[in-house]
């Protein structure tokens, strides 16, 4: 007899808990890969002679194909199965994690990162809707709370796993680990998962994914790209302000289309906005992705190539921030429900930002490795006060029927703050480094004999041009290659002066557009409304359960 459109067809499995732990253990692998990554910048550059609008791209190529994916991945989920969903984005991450330790090139690597992107947004959402089904109403809180917990444990290992297999093994291993972990994950999958019908009937925007891609990755590509082509033409005529600009004409047509096909299936449904704290939540997850990227991408690089502390190291350097949050979080939580949530995400964004201005004027080419602890713990507990809340506020008015599609609004608005911040931070840090690096090249240049003074100016200036390698050990330029033997080592040590304090006096002022970030998202938490209103209650029981697409 065939189940009728909406009722999930499965045999419950003999242990929900083993299916629990392959779904997390696939989830873990997906989210270590985001973090784990940034610890491996510096060797990366170094070993692939990478210039620094590359190793953007390294990052953000990963990112952007996973957040713009997630939804619609959520949808075949339901129509083919999670089951198949899920197996096959393990297969498709693990094949591109291979590829990705074996590139040879930026180009390789940034193509095999795409289609790792492409696996994590097939498997990601498969999760959520799985334990919806497997686990009874009852146990669904605890395997709920057990998926969430993976998010912080791979916060906390992707720096230090990162820096240990960096260090000891070379960058290519945080991309080999992940071989043997997916292929024992699709094993147990193919044995213990259950194969689920959902049967649940969904139209595919594939407009609308469309719009979004090439909107996002216009925008992407002229932030990255604008300082290497000193913000003018990259496409003959076409100039970078002009690639932004049709990169945001597409998204406000893709805002169009979503809009004009509500009555359907888009991938934002606007109704949700119509929820005050829900609106404000989205903003505030993209804004604590934009801050928390901002923040890591010139943090790791500083850390390496400027303090000279091994990638290992490094990873030790920033755990306690991780660790900190993850200690804060369940009290906060607690906290959160009884009191009003809204004052605690306050104070948390608050303490956030605060730690992030303690980070920035505690950084200086002299600082050792536990220099930055103190604004890191600041940080570290305002980041603990922050998700418990924030989640709570965000679902606490959504009817049943939308929660499935307000998870995922979540999830995929922090993807994309995750993006932009990267991007928007890497362009603001390009633009400091040509400027913060030519001004010391030009007042260490002194130290150096009167013949080789502007050929150093030069090559520093040629390097942020566009050729800008930010490796540990490296100098950010090469040097002149004509330079009498007797000069070598007092340009090397000269260069290596000049990299360190430009990269500083760079990155302190780079890291001042997350902390303004943050400061608005503080603010925005006073439109936060503290009671509950009344949802209708769901007019489809079964879609009340519907499982959260992220």
């Amino acid at each position: 007899m065939t189940a009728p459109t909406g009722t999930p067809q499965q045999e419950r499995p003999a242990n929900p808990w083993l299916v629990l732990a392959i779904l997390c253990l696939g989830f873990f692998m997906i989210l270590l890969d985001t973090t784990v990554v940034n610890i491996a910048i510096p060797d990366m550059s170094t070993s692939l002679d990478a210039s620094l609008d590359q190793i953007l791209w390294i990052i953000n190529a990963y990112v952007l194909v996973y957040a713009v994916l997630l939804i619609t991945a959520g949808r075949l989920g339901d129509i083919f199965g999670p089951k198949r969903l899920f197996i096959l984005g393990l297969v498709v991450f693990t094949a591109a994690s291979a590829a990705c330790g074996l590139a040879s090139t930026p180009e390789q690597l940034i193509v095999f990162r795409v289609i790792q992107g492409v696996g994590g947004a097939l498997l990601t959402p498969q999760t959520l809707s799985t334990i919806t089904v497997i686990f009874p109403a009852d146990k669904r809180g605890v395997a709920f709370g057990v998926w969430g917990s993976v998010a912080g444990i791979a916060t906390v290992a992707g720096p230090t796993l990162g820096g240990y297999l960096v260090t000891d093994f070379g960058w290519e291993w945080i991309f080999f680990v992940n071989v043997p972990v997916g292929i024992v994950t699709v094993v147990l999958a193919l044995v213990a998962m259950p194969d689920l019908r959902l049967n649940r009937r969904h139209r595919l925007d594939w407009a609308g994914t469309g719009l979004a891609t090439l909107g996002l990755f216009l925008l992407v590509y002229g932030l990255i790209e604008g300082e290497p082509h000193d913000w003018g033409r990259v496409w003959g005529p076409i100039t970078i302000v002009e690639v932004i600009g049709a990169g945001v004409l597409v998204l406000v047509v893709f805002l169009y289309h979503q809009y004009v096909s509500r009555a359907g299936e888009p991938l934002i449904p606007f109704t949700i906005f119509r929820d005050r704290n829900f609106a404000v939540m989205s903003w505030l997850s993209a804004a604590i992705a934009f801050s928390m990227l901002g923040l890591f991408l010139p943090l790791v690089i500083y850390l390496q190539s400027v303090l000279g502390l091994s990638a290992l190291q490094a990873g030790f350097a920033v755990a306690p921030l991780s660790l900190l949050s993850m200690v804060i979080a369940p009290f906060a939580g607690r906290v959160s429900d009884r009191a009003a949530g809204k004052w605690v995400l306050v104070a948390g964004l608050t303490l956030w930002c605060a730690g992030n201005a303690t980070v920035v004027a505690l950084a200086e080419v002299g600082t050792g490795q536990w220099g930055l602890l103190p604004g890191l713990l600041i940080a570290g507990a305002g980041l603990g006060m922050v998700f418990a809340p924030l989640q709570t506020i965000a679902m606490r008015n959504v009817a049943p029927q939308q929660a499935g599609a307000a998870s995922g609004l979540i999830n995929t608005a922090r993807q994309l703050g995750g993006v932009i911040g990267s991007a928007a931070v890497g362009a603001l840090l390009q633009a400091q480094l040509a400027d913060k690096l030519t001004s010391a090249a030009r007042a260490n240049a002194a130290d150096l004999p009167p013949d080789v003074r502007q050929p150093f100016v030069d090559a520093v200036a040629g390097a942020t041009g566009g050729s800008l390698h930010i490796g540990a050990g490296q100098s950010g330029a090469a040097l002149p290659a004509d330079v009498p033997e007797q000069y070598r080592q007092t340009l090397t040590e000269v260069a290596t002066r000049t990299f360190h304090e430009g990269f500083t006096d760079a990155m302190k002022v780079t890291l001042l557009l997350p902390l303004i970030v943050l400061a608005v998202a503080a603010v925005s938490c006073l439109l936060v409304r503290n009671r509950p209103t009344e949802t209708a209650p769901p007019t489809d029981p079964l879609r009340a359960e519907e499982p959260a697409q992220a």
